[in-house]
């Protein structure tokens, strides 16, 4: 059986100085789990407007269903400013307010929430009140429910984060955000004492922690699973975490071991960061060349 994932978030165009991309790391975790043969449904927001429909055809270029991705004509479709002259510290000014700013909570979406295997989300999606109360909405669905910190700078606030760890099965997060975890919840900067505290206080099973190049690890109850990584020739990192974290949910839906899980992840991730572009296209045979 088919495994049924519903992703909620931004969706834009990444605005590098060689020219627009589509990005957005809700939109990226989406399409790559399609690509990976999972049935993956995105919920976000475009304006009605000229970039709107160039995104919604990038989707469709993918036999990508986009019915619950809502047009809204009081805002434009969202652009991130990128620099990328740092290809392993990629900066972003993401442009405020868009029009995913402003999902729409309604019967359907709710209904497909409730009936898939997984829900995605994460920190930036919810920088608006109107976009946060439609999310709260959709987590009280009994899914799997898997968070990702993706924090971006200043559109994150720790009373929100801490509600949305209160509702996560799975956080993924990446060494910079886990300092910023430790600043907050006044514990030492490590990973460990990081996990620890958050096992502790949260109801999640099990914790992903990126480290770029380097692999990553899981953390669960107290064990850490470690993987080093796939070294490659990296063409640009936007999408790679997106990547390893589509990879990591189609093990995790599959019921594979911990240590398979992750080293999918890691090779998902490591193939699209030899990649241009956070969504290149593939199929999974391609990665027999890792």
């Amino acid at each position: 059986m088919i495994n049924k994932v519903v992703v909620f978030g931004e969706m834009l165009w990444d605005c590098l100085p060689q020219g627009a991309v589509p990005g957005g790391a809700p939109m990226n975790v989406a399409l790559h789990l399609h690509q990976l043969g999972l049935e993956s449904k995105l919920i976000s927001a475009v304006g009605k407007d000229a970039d709107g429909e160039k995104l919604l055809d990038f989707l469709n270029s993918f036999q990508f269903q986009t019915d619950l991705i809502q047009q809204i004509e009081e805002y434009e479709t969202s652009k991130v400013l990128v620099d990328d002259s740092d290809l392993e510290n990629i900066k972003y000014d993401i442009v405020s307010p868009v029009a995913w700013d402003f999902i729409k909570w309604n019967k359907n979406m709710d209904k497909v929430v409730a009936e898939s295997d997984a829900f995605v989300f994460g920190t930036l999606g919810v920088r608006n009140p109107e976009s946060l109360t439609t999310l709260l909405k959709l987590l009280h669905h009994e899914t799997l429910r898997f968070f990702d910190a993706n924090l971006r700078s200043p559109y994150y606030d720790f009373e929100i984060i801490e509600t949305l760890l209160g509702f996560a099965d799975v956080l993924k997060i990446n060494e910079d955000e886990l300092v910023i975890f430790a600043d907050f919840f006044n514990v030492k900067p490590s990973i460990k004492a990081v996990c620890q505290h958050l096992d502790q206080h949260f109801p999640m099973d099990l914790i992903c922690v990126t480290k770029g190049s380097a692999g990553a690890l899981i953390y669960k109850k107290g064990e850490i699973i470690e993987h080093a990584g796939y070294q490659v020739k990296v063409a640009d990192s936007i999408g790679a975490g997106d990547a390893f974290l589509s990879g990591f949910i189609k093990g995790y839906l599959e019921h594979k071991t911990l240590a398979e899980t992750l080293d999918f992840a890691c090779k998902l991730g490591a193939f699209v960061a030899s990649k241009k572009g956070g969504t290149p296209n593939y199929s999974i045979s391609d990665l027999d060349v890792m």
